[in-house]
């Protein structure tokens, strides 16, 4: 799809009637917009020592971050074994360097190094900037353009569900052999096999057809190169997704775009494992019993001896994954490891519960399960397929893998939950032998930490806060877990003094009566505790992650919000991951639950604890699945929820992008999306709504929006639409924030916004 340029913005009002609340509060001026628009800049100052980025240089015990000083960020270097600091290079001689090169401003403090990284020796750096990817010679500070992609990618944000390759008749290149004999290609859709010595070619198969074809990005040599296998894809459908871009930059005519977009309830691409032997130039037959009906396979991948290759196989609908190993000589395949759960099983790197790791070449294996109710480690026999012994257990969660060393057979990964008494959301890093003994906490101090290991794990870097308390980042020694420098701890003394206060961390139990809902509230810089306050939640309820900030922030969002007069708050109820099983697979078949049964709870345990939060005048916003869920909380909660702002929502999951809403909704699609449905439902609206939707919107269809509006105009709803020509996933940047907070101000304040036609410059 063609780039295209966020265009002016442009309100397109439907219809707009406020009833206003009983209790109607003072004039909110444009200085009170103004104040809630400078905390980001003004906070963001004044948050010192915050160090937020950062990495091992090489294989020594030297690590690089940016920290936060007066005036913007520096670049600093912490030698663990020197135990001294040192700053990383000459700020103003980079600024000069990469401003000539550039034809940039560029300052000292405000260097925009994305993606940077140190060479092993320390004396080089690589980074992107201004579009392009740059090499710094440290020493002279020479720039030199490198290959490799600039800081700005492609349009859209998300990557979309990515379908099989175009078919291809001919392959352009060749793969060849390991021994360098051969080289496979493809022609006429079918595999092919030349001898490089003699150029005699053999057609290895000949079933391929322009429909169901060999794929050479999937080609395969076993080490040996006696064997080869490869994927045959038999085409699905390729949905297109349609767009016109009213108001381009470079025309007065609307331009015309599509990109494929797979939607649940596809007939999908189906690939099938091939295998061939080299003497023979014979195909093996592989039954495909274990693999019948998948919704992905990943690549084929060999053992190191040959005896077979791999693939991990994910059924259609989430419900079993496998990791298939099909022998190099027979085409037999069986399940070293058959995950099945009732409800889903969380496969995506994108807040997945997936991690393996083959050791001595597949003889054992590390593999991620919740099948006991937790999400754990486990080890298994890769020749049988049984389970060894559970790695850890607990009613506590593995939250990633850092490390596995198989010699000293230990396991380094990231965990929360597991110290009772603290927020179970809290990240610490750990380490256990693969047997199940010896599980050592290797951070200290009540928070959430984020760890970065030494290429030799003889040293981790531990940065933990919370949102009452600001970073400290420290080196630790793996071995002993002894502490032995602090790089930095974080000053916000200037930010108090300013009048910045922590958000309150506030739990309430759920809709079972036992389990704990966490949430952090926001209350203006002005609070005054003898007013009653309106209540804004910010809400996303996407069951692939937990959403409430547990790290320090200076500025949020929310908290500018909060500034024109409203207490914003924001917790995960039961359907958001990284709690038990149970609390997750509340979301199966159930997105328009959204958890709002125990946000509801923990919206009334806040007011019965401070009478000033009104929850007779709560608004609720988001975006995304966050949108989806706000205008949910009209439609399903109208009791409770008085006004929403819901921007590019997914507001049906059948509209929806396919691996994200079929692994929570189920397939085949069932009266399950209907009921969750916005559109559907959308007869029930009793509150006050605003939507808004990017054109442009290359994540979720901008359809999804338009068939909600469709659906109220039928039921002769009232409610406000604001479409962003050329815009994107988001809530349309300023404009979109400032419809939204006079939305509220008027909706649950009674207020009046500034006349903006008359002061707006």
């Amino acid at each position: 799809m063609k780039h295209v340029r966020a265009s002016s913005l442009i309100a397109i009002v439907l219809i707009s009637v406020i009833v206003l609340p009983a209790t109607v509060s003072a004039q909110v001026t444009k200085a009170d917009y103004e104040r809630a628009a400078g905390l980001r800049a003004k906070y963001s100052a004044l948050a010192l020592n915050i160090v937020d980025r950062g990495g091992w240089i090489g294989k020594t015990p030297r690590y690089w971050y940016r920290k936060s000083v007066a005036g913007g960020n520096e670049y600093w270097i912490a030698d663990a074994a020197k135990l001294a600091k040192e700053i990383a290079f000459d700020h103003a001689r980079l600024a000069s360097s990469l401003a000539a090169a550039s034809g940039e401003k560029v300052g000292a403090l405000d260097l925009p190094l994305l993606g940077l990284t140190f060479g092993d020796d320390g004396k080089t750096i690589e980074f992107a900037a201004y579009g392009a990817r740059w090499s710094c010679d440290l020493a002279t500070f020479a720039l030199r353009k490198v290959e490799g992609p600039g800081p700005r990618g492609p349009r859209g944000g998300m990557t979309m569900w990515e379908r099989g390759p175009a078919p291809e008749a001919a392959s352009k290149e060749t793969k060849t052999s390991p021994d360098g004999k051969w080289e496979a290609f493809i022609r006429n859709y079918n595999l092919c096999l030349r001898d490089k010595a003699s150029k005699a070619e053999s057609v290895l198969s000949r079933d391929g057809t322009e429909g169901n074809y060999y794929t050479f990005a999937s080609v395969a040599w076993a080490p040996d190169s006696k064997k080869l296998a490869v994927m045959r894809l038999l085409r699905g459908h390729h949905r297109v997704l349609q767009y016109v871009e009213s108001s381009p930059a470079d025309q007065l005519q609307p331009k015309y775009h599509t990109m494929e977009y797979a939607k649940p309830g596809d007939t999908l691409d189906v690939e099938r494992p091939v295998l061939f032997a080299v003497d023979t130039k014979a195909g093996i037959e592989i039954d495909a019993a274990l693999f019948a009906n998948p919704f992905e396979i990943s690549e084929l991948a060999w053992r190191k001896d040959s005896r077979a290759f791999t693939f991990e196989y994910n059924q259609r609908g989430h419900q079993v994954y496998r990791v298939i190993e099909v022998d190099g000589a027979t085409g037999a395949p069986r399940a070293v490891i058959d995950e099945q759960a009732k409800t889903f099983f969380t496969y995506s790197e994108y807040g997945g519960k997936k991690y393996r790791h083959d050791i001595a070449d597949g003889r054992e294996v590390v593999w991620m399960s919740e099948r006991d109710g937790w999400n754990h480690l486990y080890l298994f026999d890769g020749a049988t397929g049984a389970v060894k012994n559970q790695i850890t257990k607990g009613e506590w969660v593995v939250r990633s893998v850092d490390k596995v060393d198989d010699e000293k057979r230990q396991v380094y990964f990231q965990a929360s939950g597991v110290v009772p008494g603290r927020d179970p959301y809290f990240i610490d890093a750990y380490r256990a032998n693969l047997d199940g003994t010896g599980l050592v906490r290797l951070t200290e101090g009540e928070g959430n930490h984020a760890v970065s290991y030494s290429a030799d794990t003889a040293y981790l870097v531990d940065t933990w806060s919370r949102v009452d308390l600001p970073p400290t980042a420290v080196i630790r020694r793996v071995a002993d877990r002894a502490e032995v420098m602090t790089v930095e701890k974080g000053d916000i003394g200037g930010l108090v003094k300013a009048g910045w206060k922590a958000p309150e961390v506030f739990t309430a139990k759920a809709r079972d009566g036992r389990t704990d809902i966490w949430g952090i509230i926001f209350r203006p810089s002005k609070f005054d505790p003898k007013k009653k306050y309106p209540v804004i939640e910010y809400i996303y309820a996407g069951p692939h992650s937990s959403f409430v900030p547990k790290s320090f922030q200076a500025f949020s969002s929310m908290r500018a919000l909060a500034e024109l007069g409203f207490i914003v708050s924001q917790c995960d109820g039961m359907g958001t991951s990284n709690r038990s099983k149970a609390f997750h697979d509340v979301c199966w078949k159930n997105l328009g639950d959204a958890g709002f049964p125990d946000r509801v709870l923990w919206h009334k345990a806040v007011a019965a604890k401070y009478p000033l939060y009104d929850i007779s005048r709560v608004g609720i916003y988001g975006n995304s699945a966050g949108g989806q869920n706000a205008l949910g909380g009209l439609l399903f909660q109208p009791d409770f929820y008085k006004a929403a702002v819901s921007s590019c929502g997914c507001h049906d999951n059948r509209m929806d992008k396919i691996w994200w809403n079929e692994q929570w909704m189920g397939w085949p699609l069932g009266p399950e999306y209907a009921a969750a449905s916005n559109v559907d439902n959308a007869g029930r609206l009793q509150g006050q709504l605003l939507l808004i939707v990017g054109e442009m919107d290359t994540n979720v269809d901008p359809a999804s929006t338009m068939q909600v509006v469709n659906a109220l105009i039928k039921a002769n709803k009232v409610f406000d639409l604001l479409v962003i020509p050329g815009g994107g996933h988001g809530l349309g940047g300023a404009y979109g924030e400032r419809k939204m907070y006079d939305f509220f101000v008027r909706s649950l304040l009674g207020a009046t916004p500034p006349e903006w036609n008359r002061t707006a410059r």
